[in-house]
């Protein structure tokens, strides 16, 4: 816990970029009868029956100095999308020593992915351009790519959405819009609040 605070209250540094990554599954929901459209002093009204059409996952980065973020919707959430995935991330920091990654310890999530889907050399090359860290088991919280999808699913995924085409043009419009303005977190919970709150938890590891 105390190594993803240390890194959030570091200074931005553009050779050495802090970038928070995670993914999550979407599910596709369609209509069974047609909804009522919005009118004059009516709210738009759905039928509660709905029709399932699978799921597609969202694989989403977050640069919280600068409020940037990318995002991609696949079939699937392998191995073969986070490769795909951290190759094009690396291509947005072309200048950059490394990238400072916080992700969680998903499987995935680390260089032997790149492995089974790029030559040797590639693989070696991309998987040294990113210093991984991962959040503990169990405390997704501390990753800030967590407000990102919570504000993505107020804003934009709260409602049926039955195709993943349609589904990735949301995501990337709100994106957009969300780049543009240049929204970022203000993280407020740091090491010294972290040893404050959870002094409990402290305690359980020191030895007797």
């Amino acid at each position: 816990m105390e190594n993803i605070l240390g890194l959030y209250a570091r200074p931005y540094d553009p050779k050495r970029p802090l970038v928070c990554f995670d993914e999550r599954p979407c599910f596709l929901i369609g209509d069974l009868v047609v909804p009522l459209p919005m009118q004059s002093g009516k709210p738009k009204r759905e039928d509660y029956h709905y029709s399932k059409h699978g799921s597609c996952a969202l694989l989403m980065a977050f640069e919280p100095h600068t409020g940037r973020r990318w995002a991609k919707v696949y079939e699937r959430r392998t191995a073969q999308e986070y490769t795909h995935f951290m190759r094009q991330l690396d291509k947005q920091f072309p200048e950059a020593d490394a990238i400072t990654l916080v992700q969680d310890n998903l499987n995935t999530h680390q260089g032997g992915s790149f492995y089974a889907h790029l030559e040797p050399e590639e693989a070696w090359a991309l998987s040294q351009r990113f210093d991984m860290h991962f959040t503990p088991k169990g405390a997704s919280w501390l990753n800030m790519i967590e407000i990102e999808f919570s504000a993505l699913s107020k804003q934009c995924l709260d409602r049926r959405i039955a195709c993943q085409k349609q589904l990735e043009h949301e995501v990337l419009a709100w994106v957009e819009t969300r780049n543009a303005k240049r929204t970022t977190v203000t993280w407020q919970f740091s090491i010294q609040t972290a040893r404050h709150k959870l002094q409990r938890h402290y305690q359980k590891c020191r030895k007797p």
